[in-house]
């Protein structure tokens, strides 16, 4: 019974990490603090990103009628407050900016945003929006402490101000925005919270089956234990 209690442990331990950091980010980061059970955070997120993130990068692999649902907003509400440029409720979340162009101005494709979360972890987002400073030899005037050498504007510059660097190299507080730093991290949350909800849409309730389904695994190994002592007692 300890061999296989041990050996379940032990399987457990050493596939879980591998999950974890299979594709963790190699820089500092800190902690987001997502909740993807908070509506109104993801709604804010949402209007977030259809206002400052959708013109260059897209969602090409969710639709706005299934973000409608899952986020609880009405169909006509979504579309009239989240949909501007004729789009039926069924399409994909994309823009009109064609690769050609995006290469033009920005050197290349900006990337879509699908399942960004996924690939650098929601903690590098919200870390990533927060560390923009001024550097006049990058192309937009910006670099960032996260993504050095980066090829894009800070574009919530307006809500966040603009840093430098200190002679430290450490970033001094952002002057000049509408938002104080506290508003300005609640904006990057709720985004990064949004942008973590497109990358697996399903993901609260996957969870919420595999506490059940590790429930189950536990009662048939047990109740598997208990049979194979049954069935070899004879043989013994």
């Amino acid at each position: 019974m300890k061999k296989l209690i041990l050996a379940f442990a032990l399987s457990i331990a050493v596939l879980a990490p591998a999950a974890v950091f299979a594709a963790g980010p190699s820089v500092p980061v800190d902690k987001a603090h997502n909740d993807l059970s908070d509506k109104e955070s993801l709604k804010r997120g949402f209007e977030t990103y259809i206002n400052y993130c959708l013109g260059c990068h897209q969602l090409q692999y969710q639709r706005y009628n299934r973000t409608f649902a899952d986020l609880g907003i009405e169909e006509a509400d979504g579309v009239a407050n989240y949909m501007y440029t004729g789009e039926k409720a069924g399409d994909h979340i994309t823009n009109t900016m064609s690769e050609k162009d995006a290469a033009k101005w920005f050197g290349t494709a900006p990337p879509d945003l699908t399942l960004i979360a996924r690939l650098k972890s929601p903690d590098y987002i919200y870390t990533y929006l927060r560390t923009f400073y001024v550097d006049e030899s990058r192309p937009f005037g910006v670099n960032n402490t996260t993504f050095k050498d980066v090829g894009m504007p800070h574009v919530l510059q307006d809500l966040q101000g603009v840093s430098t660097i200190d002679e430290n190299g450490n970033l001094t507080p952002a002057m000049g925005g509408s938002l104080t730093a506290e508003e300005y991290d609640v904006v990057v949350r709720d985004l990064t919270n949004f942008l973590e909800y497109v990358g697996e849409p399903n993901k609260l309730e996957r969870k919420a089956i595999g506490y059940w389904v590790l429930a189950f695994l536990f009662f048939f190994f047990i109740l598997s234990y208990f049979l194979k002592k049954e069935y070899w007692k004879d043989v013994h």
